[in-house]
């Protein structure tokens, strides 16, 4: 199914059925609503929206000018759209960044929230980091190609999206976190280089009365790495919930 927010189509779907309480499937940059399919059959008892966050899966690719607020208008709209006055979120990595504003600013709409591997807390500025930097600043004033400068999600990018990315990466969430009253779960993969364990903890001093878990042997994609353990701290989480 398409939305239209601001006249770009968002795809989304219900899976297992529609509800008007569903749990909201959020992903990671440079993923689609597709990376959560095992997770959606291993419940088939409970109901699941899910979209794509433009310009992945089969939403539109143009986005020119949108920063991390228009996607959590975009998710506000779609919700509103469909008559879903509540859901619990489950999200992912960038998907995390939208669901940290979602709870603070819009807390009657997130019963819970399960935050996985999330993006959005300011990192360690180490000195690898100031070297890149550094390194960038000066091919840049000697006029030279910096092309190959940022991470991978960055190079994979068209020039459009680059300018959305460095938007949405370089807004920190912290005191969205402080501001979050939402019953909150926080699980992580132990191994996770993307966003390191520290961002976890930081989230979980943050957020009052969260809880986190940490999976080991797991990375970013602790979901994917070690998916029955994940299912079982997320199954026990919205049985108490």
């Amino acid at each position: 199914m398409v939305y239209i927010y601001n006249g770009t189509k968002i795809n989304y779907r219900f899976v297992n059925g529609r509800s008007t309480c569903p749990i909201l499937l959020l992903h990671g940059w440079g993923c689609d609503g597709s990376i959560f399919d095992k997770l959606t059959k291993f419940f088939p008892e409970k109901s699941f929206l899910v979209l794509d966050f433009p310009p992945f899966g089969k939403s539109e690719r143009s986005i020119a000018r949108w920063n991390i607020y228009s996607y959590v208008g975009m998710v506000m709209s779609l919700c509103e759209h469909l008559h879903i006055d509540k859901c619990d979120i489950l999200a992912h990595s960038f998907g995390g960044r939208v669901a940290l504003i979602l709870c603070a600013v819009k807390r009657s709409l997130v019963h819970s929230c399960i935050l996985v591997d999330s993006a959005g807390m300011k990192p360690h500025f180490n000195l690898k980091r100031k070297i890149k930097v550094i390194r960038y600043k000066i091919s840049k004033k000697l006029g030279k190609n910096t092309q190959n400068f940022g991470s991978s999600d960055y190079l994979a990018l068209s020039d459009e999206h680059k300018g959305v990315f460095v938007s949405v990466v370089n807004t920190y969430l912290e005191d969205y976190c402080r501001r979050n009253c939402v019953n909150t779960l926080i699980v992580w993969g132990e191994q996770d280089d993307d966003t390191p364990l520290y961002m976890a903890k930081r989230i979980n001093k943050l957020i009052r009365n969260s809880k986190l878990k940490v999976i080991k042997n797991a990375g970013h994609f602790c979901f994917l790495d070690c998916p029955l353990e994940f299912y079982k701290i997320i199954g026990d989480f919205w049985e108490a919930t």
